[in-house]
């Protein structure tokens, strides 16, 4: 910098208190250091060959996998599920294994469950603490491929099968059976549970069998206990499953349903087939047919339904005799296509509610199929329950009696959550950000794009939205859900990483870089199981940006924001200085200059300054690009950036 400027500015920053037109309110005690804020030190560990320092899979990149075959039987009067699940595991760490580790997630569900136990006795999504149901897992036998006995322990939700012999590094395989039986809850966490309805139980079934825990080269194993608020962490592979139920039940699940002559009736299977080639819903099974016998196969009292899923990491289904079903075709890209259905009670029909499900599920699935990555799964199945909202691979339950932008809202949602995590597998237990707050992000914009913007709605004034994003009492974003005070999930894992994601995306580095570093980010992790650093080095990478002062203040500290505009000269003797503004960042997280400067003839000028001001300085001072007599200055004149303050964002001219 010139040194005769330096002199210049330096001169005018000690006249502030007595050059005329400087009239402010007082302004707040300043927070900010920017030596914290840029400190080039926010990656804790280097790249590695797992993991590259550029966010990408390293050439070493390693995960296990896990193939189920799962029979299982629903008693629908006792709500009793008796089920056998065969894994065969493979271990391609580099490490040998001496034992496996499960989850139980239905051990929550017991009166002695960490997750019971510590459920308050407030109103909680996941459980009531008065409750006297008492569930779980009743463990019958756990068996190795040669049919000898497996040594194992169970503490509380995790299950620990000691091995007769090390699992073999790179490619080890080992086989377990294990036979098991529990009791559905009525109110599973909001995420699994039994519906009464007038045509009879909807049973919706989730975290339903023994599932492999992950073996990371972050943690090794990953044993977080289930306690409601943390989702899940899974490996990947293939799924068999056969579901016996009442033969008066229909039976819908997140894979392709290998024998549809068995369990529908002829006429059902013409429109099935009519459905998969429609772009517009066609009804399988109609709401006055829910009533009729004949609606279903003269069988015996049972029949079974066998489905297949690929390339997933969990398996959920539902069950009811009073399902009305419809569906459609979705179009993929590649010009394959997937198919949309829809499962739903009597009492859900009607009123711009779901018998508008199937719609909204193809329109969701299609336009992250094109926006992001092509939908991978065969089918996608939305079912009615008596649940907010919760999503597995390729089929998800929502509220029966959400309707009209609800019902969109939900259905998108959680059918987002396909892409994160379903596909780009994060560790849900420890970042519900990556899983929440990115899904949050990409349904801003598959609803603005939905018939129009049927159901859209702008997400409005951010200085408002400040006030409730960075609290001083919230936790960081970057906390687990188990870490946070359950009032505050919705905000630090849904909505603030979303609008975060947002202001990167449309402010900081412009839609196309942005969204060539998120696809980027997408594309490498697909099917795989990053970290937050994977993510953050990919956007830096990819976008070529240093945002470690975006991260930090946003994700790992809740940082506020409050930028000011503490001096404006506009009447001075000398013409050099006319013109000259300085605004302050007041607070501990900075963010680009936005400021709109209207002269007295009425026009406005628009200034932006990089975030790079801030990196030395706390207080910076320009000239505007104009030799008119200035009026009035605004920053941040969109109200797109989280200001808190926004009192001192105004400056005007007094009255003459």
């Amino acid at each position: 910098m010139n040194t005769s400027l330096i002199s210049r500015i330096t001169g005018i920053l000690l006249l502030i208190g007595t050059l005329p037109l400087v009239g402010l309110s007082q302004a707040p005690e300043p927070k900010y250091d920017y030596k914290e804020a840029f400190n080039p030190f926010f990656y804790t560990n280097n790249g590695t060959e797992y993991r590259s320092a550029s966010g990408m899979p390293g050439p070493k990149y390693w995960q296990n996998a896990v193939d189920y075959k799962i029979s299982a039987r629903l008693d629908d009067e006792t709500n009793e599920i008796n089920a056998t699940v065969t894994l065969a595991y493979t271990n391609n760490s580099p490490d040998a294994l001496d034992f496996i580790w499960l989850q139980l997630d239905q051990n929550m569900f017991s009166q002695e469950g960490r997750g019971h136990l510590i459920v308050p006795l407030t109103k909680s999504r996941y459980g009531d603490a008065q409750s006297e149901f008492d569930g779980g897992y009743d463990i019958k036998s756990v068996k190795f491929g040669s049919g000898a006995a497996a040594e194992h322990l169970i503490t509380d939700t995790r299950m620990q099968v000691f091995l007769p012999e090390p699992l073999k590094p790179n490619g080890g395989k080992t086989t377990i059976t294990i036979a098991y039986s529990y009791i559905v809850p009525t109110h599973g966490a909001d995420r699994t549970g039994v519906l009464e309805t007038q045509n009879g139980k909807i049973f919706a079934i989730a975290q339903w069998f023994p599932r492999v825990a992950v073996y990371d080269d972050i943690l090794g194993w990953n044993v977080q206990p289930y306690t409601g608020p943390g989702e899940f962490y899974l490996e990947f592979g293939n799924y068999e499953v056969d579901i016996t139920a009442p033969a008066n039940h229909i039976v819908v699940m997140g894979g392709e349903l290998l024998n549809p002559s068995e369990v529908y009736t002829p006429e059902q299977l013409k429109r099935l087939e009519q459905a998969k080639k429609s772009d517009k819903t066609v009804i399988i099974r109609s709401a006055e047919e829910v009533t009729q016998p004949q609606s279903r196969p003269q069988a015996n009292k049972e029949l079974t339904w066998k489905f297949r899923l690929e390339k997933a990491h969990d398996v959920a289904w539902a069950s009811s005799p009073a399902f009305i079903v419809d569906g459609a075709k979705i179009n993929l890209p590649s010009g394959n296509s997937s198919f949309a259905l829809s499962a739903y009670p009597v009492e859900s029909n009607g009123g711009n509610a779901w018998e508008r499900s199937t719609e909204y599920t193809k329109a969701s699935i299609e336009f992250y199929s094109n926006k992001l990555m092509e939908y991978p799964y065969p089918i996608a199945v939305n079912v009615a329950a008596d649940i907010g909202g919760m999503e597995y691979p390729a089929i998800v339950f929502c509220s029966y009696k959400s309707k009209g932008a609800g019902l969109w809202g939900v259905t998108d949602h959680e059918f987002g959550h396909i892409w994160f995590p379903m596909i780009v597998g994060s560790n849900e237990r420890l970042h519900a950000w990556m899983d929440e707050g990115f899904n949050t992000f990409i349904n801003d914009l598959s609803t603005e794009a939905f018939n129009g913007g049927e159901y859209y709605r702008p997400m409005g004034d951010a200085n408002r939205l400040a006030q409730a994003l960075t609290r001083p009492d919230l936790e960081p974003v970057m906390s687990t859900p188990q870490n946070m005070q359950e009032r505050n999930i919705g905000t630090l894992a849904y909505f603030k990483p979303g609008f975060g994601l947002t202001l990167l995306r449309n402010e900081i580095l412009g839609p196309e870089r942005f969204d060539r570093a998120f696809k980027a980010y997408l594309d490498r992790w697909a099917f795989k199981h990053p970290t937050p650093d994977d993510f953050f080095r990919t956007i830096e990478n990819v976008a070529g940006e240093n945002l470690n002062w975006f991260w930090r203040g946003w994700f790992k500290y809740n940082w506020r924001f409050d930028q000011g505009v503490v001096m404006v000269i506009t009447d001075s003797s000398d013409p050099s200085i006319n013109g000259m503004i300085t605004v302050e960042n007041f607070e501990k997280l900075p963010m680009p200059v936005v400021v709109d400067i209207t002269t007295e003839s009425g026009e406005v000028h628009r200034v932006k300054l990089p975030v790079e001001i801030w990196e030395r300085n706390s207080k910076w001072t320009f000239k505007a690009p104009t030799d008119e007599k200035i009026v009035a200055v605004q920053l941040d004149p969109d109200k797109v950036y989280p200001d808190h303050n926004p009192d001192n964002n105004r400056w005007e001219a007094p009255a003459q």
